[in-house]
């Protein structure tokens, strides 16, 4: 078949990425033609900056070599600028008389620095900072003067002037707000950047608007339109930038601020497309390289004849770093009268941060000084977390969860480069990976600033298991450095039967660990020692020690249990009464099927439980919760077997078992699967004659499909699969790492292996029976106990 002949106009980031992603889809239909203005191969434009600074050299940043175009088959002209297109003929024409024909045509001509209409703008010395050239112009000016004026104190511009600090010069920044940054920091952000800057010598002027640059030949100096003025050698405008649209404009291409696109960033004319800096999405043009890369990966699937919904828009976010100064930012940045805020500021740490929620969700956030927070913060806002989510993470219900754990594959890990979670997963699996700079060398990840060294390490980890040493072994937490399946087996071996005694013989780093070991060590050691071992409520997370849902304004969530979500009138009429008493705030039906009454006061929640008569529905710890079901054969049309009955012995099966993580199960009477156990840790599916067990789903943050296990005849059979499978879990995966992480890591090949053996299944039933029966219920517990009442829940109302 006659390959399809592919033209991109731009040699830049996003019409690169763009064609990196038509060569994985698709690497031999497509005969590709590059043209670049600048005489390059494609370079990471926003690292001009560290070029500047001096932290690295051009040939550093070169992101694809002129092999790369080699090795692909890719005509590049470098040097060569695209002047006319006809888009009747389909044939482009450039400044060097080339004439090129297209099936497809790709627009990526980006942006053009804005360059201020001043008197004196056309002095000798006065540049911008978009490219190399501009970068060279300001290297070479350096050496021989030595008062630089930067007009612009937004992101460019501070990256500019840091690096002619560091080049020598004297640099004072001239910005038109009263306040760096205004469009990605709040004001206590921005008021702490300037601080931290002037420290380092840099000389603002706020509040200022250039009315002349001065001079005769070359710039002498500025003037201000108040009658200031300051002397200059060298100028530099970082005001913004343009979207580059003369020749779509002039072929007739819709253009409105930038190139007008399409979901699959189609313009209005057939077989010309656009990408990055020149397009307008939704009215929307991106300046930042995330935004522009899943652009990229959008129009890439279209072109390629992909099902694919397109490019749907992002959720912005910037990361600066200047000279150890740590910002960022994503989403709405300012208050609005329908938005709350979350702050904090550490004036001793010279730490800030700012968290907006609007209509209870997570709408923006500023950082500054410790931006570790930046990656999980704008995950959460790009899906409409709720706050209680946020709230939760910071309270250490899911301390010690990696971050990069609940990412999707489609989120980015290096800013800088764009560089996705599932690219550099896919690079670890299929090129052998083993090290952080093995993955920078394969996909650019960590390659620039380095901020995402962490991340990128972590993935190595989750990726590889315990394969992954090249770095560091993965510790179960900073107190030691023994990993999960070491303190597992020192404590088998040395016979260890408390958290302090493992911290002291193993010689903990902390005396008393953390909030992650503590937690971990009791699971381990609950797990190995089920009837010896002592459960230290100490060492549990605050959910689990007080048996209910803190919530964000210290009240507390109660979820009575209702197997397999199956109520009655008398427990309805119960829980009414129960909540009117206790002017419980709200009452809500979970997606687990059961009701949830919030807003219950600490100190009500003995008598809460004693006058529900329920037992709990453990929606707080880390254990088997819900078993959702559908209402099965006895009432439904489409119905083949007993699902409810199945939820409802699942459920009390399991009842109160403690897991890694939480454990949530549906059974559904048909393939329609109305309980969605495809994307349950637990699914079962009744079929004619049949049950299919599913593992490993998650429908979280990180939208995971169950896989089969097995299919069986009998209810008996269901159960016993189940087992197998959970006490495997239980026996072999890390503290907090979910199912659908760990059968994604073991494999459920291996897992069919042990539970189909017909020996190993039936010691594992054994040890899960054995686990199973020391379970009390913990309200009831609770109730029994006047010490735990008086240390646990403060005042205690007598009836």
């Amino acid at each position: 078949m006659e390959k399809k002949k592919l033209v991109l106009i731009g040699n830049g980031m996003a019409g690169i990425r763009a064609i990196e992603e038509i060569l994985k889809l698709l690497p031999d239909q497509f005969d590709i033609t590059v043209f670049g203005k600048e005489p390059y191969p494609n370079y990471n434009r926003i690292q001009l900056s560290k070029v500047l600074q001096g932290d690295t050299e051009i040939k550093d940043i070169t992101l694809n070599e002129w092999q790369w175009y080699e090795d692909n088959g890719i005509l590049l002209y470098p040097g060569e600028t695209v002047t006319k297109i006809d888009k009747d003929n389909q044939i482009v024409y450039t400044d060097k008389g080339k004439e090129t024909p297209y099936d497809h045509l790709i627009i990526a001509t980006g942006s053009n620095p804005f360059m201020l209409p001043l008197p004196g703008a056309d002095k000798e010395g006065v540049t911008a900072f978009r490219d190399i050239e501009d970068c060279e112009k300001m290297i070479d000016a350096s050496k021989n003067y030595k008062r630089a004026a930067v007009i612009g104190g937004g992101l460019l511009g501070l990256e500019a002037a840091r690096g002619l600090l560091n080049l020598g010069m004297e640099v004072d920044v001239i910005h038109l707000a009263d306040y760096l940054m205004e469009r990605q920091l709040d004001r206590p952000a921005g008021e702490l950047l300037q601080k931290e800057l002037e420290s380092q010598g840099m000389n603002f002027y706020l509040e200022k608007q250039t009315a002349e640059i001065t001079g005769k030949k070359r710039v002498t100096g500025l003037k201000f339109k108040d009658g200031g003025a300051i002397p200059a050698d060298l100028v530099v405008m970082a005001v913004g930038i343009k979207p580059n649209v003369a020749l779509a404009q002039e072929t007739g291409i819709e253009v409105n601020r930038g190139i007008v696109v399409s979901d699959h960033m189609e313009t209005n004319v057939p077989n010309i497309y656009a990408v990055g800096e020149c397009a307008e999405h939704n009215g929307m043009v991106y300046g930042l390289v995330a935004p522009l890369y899943e652009q990229g990966q959008a129009l890439a699937k279209h072109i390629c004849g992909m099902n694919h919904q397109g490019y749907k828009g992002s959720v912005l976010s910037t990361q600066l770093k200047v000279s150890g100064v740590d910002v960022f930012s994503t989403g709405l940045i300012n208050e609005t009268a329908e938005t709350k805020s979350i702050k904090v500021f550490d004036e001793w740490q010279n730490t800030y941060k700012k968290i907006l929620v609007k209509d209870d969700k997570l709408t923006g956030a500023v950082l500054f000084g410790n931006t570790k927070e930046g990656t999980k913060l704008k995950s959460l806002i790009t899906k409409g977390a709720n706050v209680e989510e946020y709230l939760e993470s910071q309270q250490g219900a899911d301390d010690g969860e990696s971050i990069v754990a609940s990412m999707s594959d489609d989120e980015i890990i290096c800013g800088c480069n764009g560089v996705s979670k599932g690219a550099i997963v896919d690079a670890i699996k299929v090129d052998g990976l083993s090290s952080v700079e093995e993955v920078k060398g394969a996909t650019n990840a960590s390659r620039s600033c380095g901020t995402c060294k962490n991340l990128v390490s972590e993935l190595l980890t989750e990726t590889l298991g315990d394969e992954y040493e090249a770095d560091t072994k993965e510790s179960i937490c900073a107190c030691t450095d023994f990993t999960r399946d070491e303190v597992v087996a020192e404590i088998k071996e040395k016979g260890l039967t408390h958290t302090k005694e493992v911290m002291n013989v193993l010689e903990w780093k902390t005396e008393e660990g953390c909030s992650k070991c503590k937690p971990a060590l009791n699971y381990y050691l609950g797990m190995i020692y089920p009837k010896e071992h002592e459960d230290e409520r100490e060492s549990r997370f605050v959910n689990e020690r007080l048996h209910a849902n803190i919530q964000k304004d210290g009240t507390y969530s109660v979820v009575p249990r209702m197997y397999g979500g199956v109520t009655n009138a008398e427990d309805l009429r119960t829980i009414a009464d129960v909540a009117e008493k206790y002017d419980v705030g709200m009452i809500k039906l979970t997606g687990g099927q059961r009701i949830d009454l919030l807003g219950v006061k600490k100190e009500d929640l003995p008598n809460v439980w004693k006058d529900l008569g329920m037992p709990s529905g453990y929606a707080y710890g880390k254990s088997v919760r819900t078993v959702k079901t559908c209402v099965g054969a006895e009432f439904c049309r489409f119905g083949t077997q007993d699902s409810t009955g199945m939820g409802i012995q699942l459920e009390k099966k399991f009842e109160g078992l403690n897991t890694p993580h939480k454990v949530k199960m549906g059974v559904s009477a048909c393939p329609r699967n109305c309980a969605e156990g495809g994307i349950k840790d637990v699914g079962v599916v009744g079929l004619d004659g049949v049950w299919e067990v599913y593992v490993g789903g998650n429908g979280g943050t990180e939208l995971r499909k169950a896989e089969l296990l097995v299919k069986v005849k009998s209810q008996e059979e269901v159960l016993e699969y189940t087992a197998a499978f959970l006490q495997y879990y239980r026996e072999n995966a890390s503290y907090l790492e979910r199912t659908s992480h760990y059968v994604e890591r073991v494999g459920i090949e291996h897992i069919q292996e042990v539970v189909n053996d017909e020996k190993l299944r039936k010691e594992l039933n054994e040890r899960m029976d054995e686990a199973l029966g020391i379970y009390k219920e913990p309200w009831s517990e609770v109730l029994e106990s006047e010490t735990t009442l008086k240390d646990l829940y403060e005042k205690v109302a007598t009836k």
